[in-house]
């Protein structure tokens, strides 16, 4: 199987570019490229049939039919090479067809999914007579992502018990049990609510007073007297903005100041209240050295030893650095290989062999190339595997003799066994269980259309995969929590995200990267426009946030946090010592406290440690960054950033001055 509309809409983790070309023009150029219907309409899983013309200088029509057919964002749609397209996401889609290297576009606009199926929580409390509480219902379209703005029509089924507003406000009448429906669409669903008679005599909430810092999370209960009405629902509140408190009773703030919490249970309320300070964990982040500008754009780095190996985009190398001495970093060799993006690299933990994922091979063979990386500053090509992902690898992580890629063509896990260096073989793949459709492009390639996988990190036998609009999934491949191991991964879990409600119209978005730490999964977006040219010298705008996961109950991953930079976009981190460092494209370099318990947004409470411009006036794209990963090494962090390439730093210790450092 070969890769078509990834290929030539994916650069790197760069997704989108449309101006590529993998064959020659076949003939003129045209003047223009109609294709048509020029605007239409259509419904998510809906099929509709293109057709394009080329229309030569003097207005003719043109004999040449189209060399490629594209849809972007290419995750929402996808064409066969009869410019039949499917629709997978709602929004506004292009669709284009390429005639003799001139490209032409129609606008799709996909309607939203209504809700397949809604849930209302049924309350874990009681409601007293005279008292009431807040219902909240949630719903998913078919594929299982969430919709936040739906309309619900609200009704009790026992209104001599309960009655309901239109907000899902439950208020008790007598005592009994009353069932509340919501509806939305054609799909409902209920909840039962117990109502009591009696009240709540005395609640108290502890802690009585507290203080502490922004960004740190204080568990406030709430007891009631007597204990016969201990069941009854509470409702926290808290007096200002700047703070907000869970249904739990979590509590974290953003800014400093004083904060009054209110317990309400009944016709009985009780407050407290908790004294926030500045976090003030800001250090400098002190620049030591820079590796030498080069005319290439940077891409991924992987520090071992006294050497950084950094792979490039459209250069098809690997470059090698001396870091011995961190202030004059010195380019010691490179490699080259038949690929426009060499994109991941990675070693095994003694850093013997090294592993590169490719794509763009001119002979439609990507895959990996292994190394031997014995002498660090010069490694060997050793093997390759391209036998079933010839597509393209995008992503790659190796434990122990194991690689677990991701394939570009299927969306799906590759798991390759390189016990023989020499001989490596896949012995293991997965993909999630959903209808996929597989489409044939002119060239006679195929790819399957809508599901892409993008990262992956395994972690003591469980793997966490960034799996694009499909959010995150977790597998076992040898935890043992559901008998996987490397050759039969198992589903554990999953958390989808609604990426076209986070981020709107026209943006290629989706689940990226992943990283594990503690009892918690950073997962991270990236979010481009549907369309751009990595090769060009502009700026390209980006979005996408942080999520921050608990997978405390691995079964049941919640989403409790976020980290977002307004009008950046995230991209690859790395976390160690209660530090997250991390590349946020166009909001440069970034470091972050992610130590004890995590709530809210971390951004806006003061966690930023430092933060680094990693422009530059000779940069590929002049003074913008565009800051793609980062990685600590023996007390140095390094950060990568494609437009200027390896800024090597150091984060100076707490007790020294702080400020945030800008160059």
């Amino acid at each position: 199987m070969r890769r078509t509309t990834l290929s030539f809409l994916m650069a790197s983790c760069l997704i989108g570019g449309v101006h590529a070309q993998t064959t020659p023009p076949a003939g003129p150029t045209p003047q223009r490229v109609d294709v048509t219907p020029v605007t239409a309409e259509a419904e998510v899983g809906q099929s509709l049939p293109f057709a394009a013309v080329g229309i030569a200088q003097d207005g003719s029509r043109m004999d040449a039919k189209p060399s490629r057919w594209l849809t972007a964002p290419f995750d929402s749609a996808a064409a066969n090479a009869d410019g039949t397209v499917t629709f997978f996401l709602p929004g506004l889609i292009k669709v284009g067809a390429v005639i003799n290297g001139k490209a032409g576009f129609a606008s799709v606009t996909v309607k939203p999914q209504t809700p397949a199926r809604i849930a209302v929580d049924s309350p874990r409390s009681v409601i007293t007579v005279g008292t009431g509480m807040a219902l909240n219902a949630t719903a998913v379209v078919s594929s299982g992502d969430p919709l936040s703005n739906v309309e619900y029509t609200w009704r009790s089924e026992s209104p001599s018990i309960a009655t309901v507003d239109a907000t899902g406000f439950v208020t008790a009448i007598a005592p009994g049990r009353a069932t509340i429906r919501a509806s939305a669409g054609s799909v409902s669903a209920t909840a039962d609510v117990r109502v009591v008679a009696g009240g709540v005599q005395r609640l108290t909430v502890q802690p009585a007073t507290t203080s502490t810092r922004t960004g740190d999370v204080v568990h406030f209960n709430a007891s009631i007297l007597p204990t016969s009405a201990a069941q009854t629902a509470i409702r926290w509140s808290v007096n200002r903005d700047g703070a907000l408190i869970d249904p739990d009773g979590v509590f974290v703030a953003e800014r400093p100041g004083t904060y009054v919490i209110t317990a309400a249970a009944g016709d009985r309320a009780a407050s407290v209240s908790v004294l926030v300070a500045a976090r003030n964990v800001q250090r400098t982040l002190e620049v030591v050295g820079r590796t030498p500008a080069e005319e290439f754009q940077t891409l991924e780095q992987w520090i071992v030893g006294n050497y950084a190996y950094v792979t490039s985009a459209l250069a098809g190398r690997l470059w090698v650095y001396d870091i011995s001495n961190p202030a004059a970093p010195v380019k010691v060799d490179s490699l080259a290989f038949d690929g426009r993006i060499l994109n991941d690299v990675t070693t095994t933990s003694d850093g013997r062999i090294t592993v590169i994922s490719r794509e763009g091979a001119s002979n439609r063979k990507n895959g990996i190339v292994f190394l031997d990386s014995s002498d660090q500053a010069h490694p060997k090509l050793v093997s390759e595997y391209t036998e079933t992902v010839t597509g393209g690898v995008h992503s790659a992580f190796v434990d122990g003799h194991y690689v677990y890629l991701t394939d570009d063509a299927t969306g799906s896990l590759r798991v390759i066994d390189f016990g023989d260096l020499k001989s490596p073989k896949e012995v293991g793949r997965w993909a999630p269980d959903r209808n996929v459709q597989t489409f044939k492009g002119v060239q006679g390639d195929e790819f399957v259309g809508g599901l892409v996988l993008h990262d992956v990190q395994v972690k003591d036998g469980l793997l966490y995969a960034a799996w694009w609009r499909d959010g995150l999934i977790i597998l076992d491949v040898g935890n043992g929590v559901k008998g996987g191991s490397p050759d039969k991964p198992v589903f554990v879990s999953q958390l989808r995200f609604n990426y076209h409600e986070l981020y709107g119209d026209g943006w290629l978005a989706g689940a990226h990267a992943v990283f594990r730490y503690k009892n918690y999964v950073f997962l991270g977006d990236e979010v481009f426009p549907a369309q751009y040219d990595l090769s060009s010298r502009d700026r390209i705008p980006v979005q996408g946030i942080v999520h921050i996961v608990d997978v405390s109950d691995i079964a049941h991953p919640r989403s409790v946090a976020t980290y977002d930079v307004p009008e950046s976009g995230a991209h690859n981190m790395w976390i160690d010592d209660d530090i997250m460092y991390m590349g946020y494209y166009n909001g440069g370099a970034r470091v972050v406290d992610v130590s004890g318990e995590l709530r809210g947004n971390l951004y806006r409470q003061g966690r930023e440690i430092a933060r680094l411009w990693t422009g530059d006036p000779k940069g590929w794209r002049p003074n913008l960054p565009f800051c793609w990963g980062a990685q600590p090494h023996n007390g140095l962090v390094f950060f990568n950033d494609i437009n200027t390439g390896i800024w090597i730093t150091k984060l100076a210790n707490p007790n020294q001055p702080a400020r945030i450092s800008t160059r």
